[in-house]
């Protein structure tokens, strides 16, 4: 671990300690004893050493439930103890400032000040925080993991006297205890409603600090060198929510559910604007203003600014006291409730300018103005809940509307006659649901969620997703539910797509939906698509599904131009490779020209929400590294493909397609060795978040979310989405002659050089061993040989990826991350071997009840395996 020095190495081994001297006081120096045995055997085991892991094969089968339990319990707190502590060791280094790099790109760019103006009005950043459940960590483990990170943060802080760092000291032992003694797994499925408020947490705790200081250092840069700021209404960053608004899948989102987070949401936002309002009051005493603030309070008042603040803190009051009302059930008059940003924004703004007109701007600039940004930022329903559902339910409610006004069936309509339809009634002024007509429990729930829409207000909401939607009557189905429930303002629809083939298809179904004059109007020049990463990866392997997203992208971007409509994509990216995921400057650069002029919208799923937000320092990081990536890529985009590189992609990608699907789909032994070989079947009893892991219970492989299926691969170390396919298709067009235009791409093509370098990555996680211990004890023998197929697959794909990247090993050229992994290896590597002995203990119960201690003890190892890999889906 050279990368790192010897104080996160000696932070790890500290922490370690005191977990340690805390189980010892429970379990006695005998436990502490073996622990550490294990811990040791493992490390050898981690480096080769076959005896080593002989041994811990043999300590595990030897051992009771319960002891496995504590073991397990052990090394998934050493897990979760050496991430804290990288964490807070890489805020606290800060290798990198985006910031800092933006402004010696700009420099070395030659931008002046009019383009750089320009490109500012294309920084849209939004930041959708979505309810996939991917946090294996517990809320109540996450507080402490942040008291931690905290306390961690004092400890190296030099100016600490003796008795200072020793009361540091003990709070990190007293912490350290609290989660030993707290059970890692919830005992149920957190609800949507524990979703969001977890998402409302990480806004409180982290972003509400985060998004002014991250507006305040952008301005800082670029005040620097072109004397020109970020606009005081610009937004460069917002926030939007899945939780509590995706219903695609999830039975437990219901239209009240979606009712009661958007007040929840809202009385989260009262609070934290009223603290703000409340601390400005106490603080602007100043008695000289201008005549426009005077007027706004009287001749009376002797401190015009803590006048009218106090007014906007008793609304904000009033507000939160009807809120807190209408929760509880009561009949509340939202009348003199604070509903729209401008209610917030006009005294804010009153004082804000009257200070700088009577030569207080520094006061102005302080923390008044951190407020206004946050204004912009959050608006007073904090952020805005996208609602998401299956296209296949919206045809449900016509079909049933049908059927009962004796019109047919819409279900058996073809395209144009279900288009016809729904522009004749778009078009109407008639209503079309008859009072008379009690439509089915599953179509009364898609009415009142359109319901609940009309009855709130546009601010608390952001856009309307159809997943799997292929046709452009998917989306008019939706406007029209929408218009026959009451919504009075134009919800935009993005059309969801996520298979390959709905991908290829994106671009003729959109412009069916543009060169409709209704919908044109409608939409008012502005169009969204979402892009599908997940399922179209799943679907067809990780080669061709990027190709194909590419693609879309870049047919998407035609068309609205040709249109003339903005357009902004939704990037629905997932934490890992398999279903999406890369660093955010790779994402961003690797995207087709002219795809950020509508603003950059993306999913922040799960675990890296933490992991990129979880600290207010981390977050400002993150976001001042998505500003710098935006803004270099609208000023400088990056290059078009050659047509030699779009037709050798087009058949590699179509070759890796092919690859994949003759092992997923085509291969009767695969279902069963996935199933044998990974704890995919365990991974149902994990309550990690409130949506099912399947869409059907019924089904198979192809109806299991693409996070289980991630999941599941990562927990062997066989990763196997995210890479299954891909280089036999590569060697295969280098065999044909095309290792100079490979290289070429590889060179000068940002989105090829992404899909490799990223497989580097993923092949440092990989672990043939760890996977072929997995399928020696679970596996049955007639299908073994599967296992051995696909990591020689592997073994042969890394030896290709290391000798197109110049690499001697993988991971080469980027030692933080390589050194990250290595943090952790000697940990997990018991875990596997724990998790193995486990697998087969809980499979030999068959169809009956599990032991609790053994299903716990599975759980625990499938959690801690998660941490140590630092993503589950």
């Amino acid at each position: 671990m050279a990368f790192f020095d010897s104080e996160l190495q000696n932070t790890v081994r500290d922490l370690g300690k005191m977990l340690g001297l805390t189980i010892q006081q429970q379990l006695g120096p005998e436990w502490l004893a073996r622990i550490e045995d294990v811990r040791k055997t493992g490390r050898r085991s981690n480096e080769g050493d076959a005896s080593a892991t002989d041994h811990l094969k043999t300590l595990f089968a030897e051992l009771q439930d319960e002891d496995l339990l504590v073991l397990g319990r052990a090394f998934c707190q050493f897990l979760n103890l050496a991430n804290i502590a990288e964490q807070e060791y890489n805020v606290a280094q800060q290798h990198s400032d985006p910031l800092a790099q933006l402004n010696h790109a700009l420099s070395t760019l030659d931008v002046d000040a009019d383009t750089l103006e320009q490109a500012l009005t294309k920084l849209q950043i939004d930041l959708v925080l979505t309810a996939h459940p991917t946090e294996v960590s517990r809320r109540t483990l996450i507080h402490k993991y942040t008291e931690l990170a905290e306390c961690l943060k004092q400890i190296h802080q030099s100016h600490l006297t003796e008795r200072e760092r020793e009361k540091v000291e003990e709070r990190i032992a007293e912490l350290v205890a609290q989660a030993w003694y707290t059970d890692e797994i919830r005992t149920t499925r957190p609800t949507p409603e524990d979703e969001a408020q977890w998402g409302f947490s990480v806004i409180e705790k982290s972003l509400w600090q985060a998004v002014p200081d991250f507006i305040r250092e952008l301005d800082h840069t670029l005040q620097q060198k072109f004397a020109k700021g970020v606009p005081l209404d610009a937004v460069p960053v917002r926030f939007s929510s899945w939780m509590g608004g995706d219903r695609d899948g999830n039975p437990f989102v219901t239209a009240k559910v979606t009712e009661r987070v958007l007040l929840l949401a809202r009385r989260r936002a009262t609070d934290l604007f009223f603290k703000d309002v409340d601390a400005l009051q106490s603080e602007l005493s100043m008695n000289v203003c201008d005549d426009a603030l005077r007027a706004a309070v009287g001749d009376e008042a002797h401190e015009p600014y803590r006048a009218v603040l106090r007014e906007l803190r008793e609304q904000l009051r009033q507000t939160y006291r009807g809120i807190v009302a209408t929760l509880s059930g009561e009949e509340v008059s939202r009348a003199q409730w604070i509903t729209k940003d401008e209610q917030l924004l006009t005294p804010l703004m009153l004082c804000y300018r009257s200070l700088h007109h009577c030569g207080m701007g520094k006061i102005a600039d302080g923390a008044l103005l951190d407020c206004i940004r946050r204004v912009h930022a959050f608006g007073c329903t904090l952020l805005r809940l996208d609602i998401r559902q299956d296209s296949g339910r919206h045809a449900d409610v016509f079909s049933e509307l049908t059927r009962y006004l004796d019109l047919g069936d819409y279900a058996n309509w073809d395209e144009q006659q279900k288009q016809a339809f729904l522009l004749q009634e778009l078009q109407s002024k008639r209503p079309l649901f008859p009072r008379a007509w009690q439509p089915s429990s599953e179509v009364q729930e898609v009415i009142d969620t359109c319901r609940v829409i009309a009855a709130n207000e546009q601010t608390g909401f952001g856009i309307y997703i159809i997943s799997m939607a292929s046709e452009a009557s998917d989306v008019l189905a939706v406007k029209l539910l929408l218009k026959e429930c009451g919504v009075s303002w134009s919800m935009p629809v993005a059309p969801l797509f996520e298979t390959l083939d709905d991908l290829n298809q994106a671009a003729a179904t959109t412009q069916k939906l543009l060169e409709c004059e209704w919908y044109k109007r409608e939409i008012d020049g502005r169009q969204y698509v979402m892009i599908g990463y997940s399922d179209s990866a799943k679907d067809a392997g990780a080669l061709a599904a990027g190709w194909a997203q590419y693609r879309s992208q870049e047919a998407l971007v035609a068309l609205a131009k040709a249109h003339n409509v903005t357009l902004t994509l939704f990037h629905g990216r997932g934490g890992t490779i398999g279903r999406g995921g890369l660093p955010a400057a790779q994402a961003i650069h690797s995207q087709p020209p002219g795809s950020l002029d509508g603003g950059f919208r993306v999913t922040e799923q799960g675990e890296t929400i933490r992991y990129k937000f979880g600290m207010p320092k981390l977050a400002l990081q993150s976001l001042a590294l998505y500003a710098s990536a935006i803004l270099q890529a609208v000023v400088a985009p990056p290059p078009a493909p050659k047509q030699a590189w779009r037709d050798l992609l087009d058949s590699m990608a179509q070759q890796a397609c092919d690859n994949y699907r003759a092992v997923v789909r085509h291969d009767k032994n695969f279902v069963p060795y996935f199933r044998a070989a990974t704890p995919e079947l365990e991974l149902g009893k994990l309550p990690l978040g409130s949506r099912p892991a399947k869409r059907r219970p019924e089904g198979g492989v192809e109806s299991l979310r693409a996070i289980p299926w991630i999941f599941a691969w990562a927990q062997t170390r066989l990763v196997l989405p995210s890479w299954l396919g891909v280089m036999p298709a590569i060697r295969q067009a280098i065999e044909q002659g095309q290792r100079e235009h490979i290289e070429q791409m590889l060179s000068d093509w940002p989105f090829f050089h992404s899909r490799l370098s990223m497989l580097d990555m993923v092949f440092h996680k990989a672990d043939a061993s760890i996977s072929a211990a997995y399928d020696s004890r679970l596996v049955p023998e007639d299908i073994r040989y599967f296992g051995d197929r696909l990591r020689t697959e592997l073994a042969d794909s890394m030896a290709l990826i290391l000798d197109l990247l110049g690499q001697q090993e993988v991971m080469e050229k980027d030692p933080q991350g390589k050194a990250s992994m290595q943090l952790r290896a000697h940990y997990l590597q018991p875990l596997h071997f724990l998790q193995i002995e486990l697998l087969e203990r809980v499979r030999k119960y068959g169809e009956q009840p599990v032991s609790p201690v053994l299903e716990r003890a599975m759980m625990i190892t499938i959690a801690g395996i998660a941490v140590g890999m630092r993503n589950t889906g």
